[in-house]
């Protein structure tokens, strides 16, 4: 009896599965019908790349108050997305830091390493400490307004090449 009732219910699981299979391949279909669907947009060839700890590979980049890690995603993803470990560097000048700007792009992710960062996002102002993780949706205003000696963070955006524009 429980053999039974187990295949009885393997085979609703995959009756489930094969109805909404042809229910959203239907969608699709009547989407692409109505002019809707979505266009593919062609995929950018990406190779393998790894990226090891070396503490002499941070750089001069964006901003003066600190130094970036390029992690060679931009050159392995053919320009679709850029990868940095940003270290800023102490002490925190307000003078400097807090010039308000945006960048024009398509996603950008911030991670906290290290440390913490204060900022101010069109009005907002948020403290991100270690192990915090936001969303700067494209081209939000915002300002760096301090951050800990030890301040280290991993930056992700879209596309790898962007502009940013300062205003003020």
């Amino acid at each position: 009896m429980a053999t039974k009732l187990r295949k009885a219910k393997r085979a609703v699981s995959v009756r489930k599965t094969s109805r909404s299979a042809s229910k959203s391949s239907a969608r699709r279909r009547v989407a692409a019908a109505r002019g809707k669907a979505k266009p593919k947009t062609a995929l950018r060839k990406q190779t393998f790349v790894a990226s090891h700890l070396n503490p002499d590979a941070f750089a001069g980049g964006l901003r003066s108050y600190a130094k970036y890690r390029d992690l060679g995603i931009a050159a392995a993803t053919n320009g679709l997305a850029v990868a940095h470990v940003i270290k800023m560097i102490p002490p925190c000048d307000p003078a400097v830091v807090s010039k308000r700007h945006y960048h024009d792009v398509e996603f950008q992710m911030i991670y906290v390493l290290k440390g913490w960062i204060k900022g101010e996002y069109e009005g907002e102002i948020a403290t991100m400490r270690e192990g915090s993780c936001w969303l700067q949706p494209p081209k939000i205003k915002h300002t760096v307004l301090d951050y800990s000696h030890d301040c280290e963070l991993l930056e992700i955006i879209l596309p790898a090449e962007f502009d940013t524009v300062e205003l003020e």
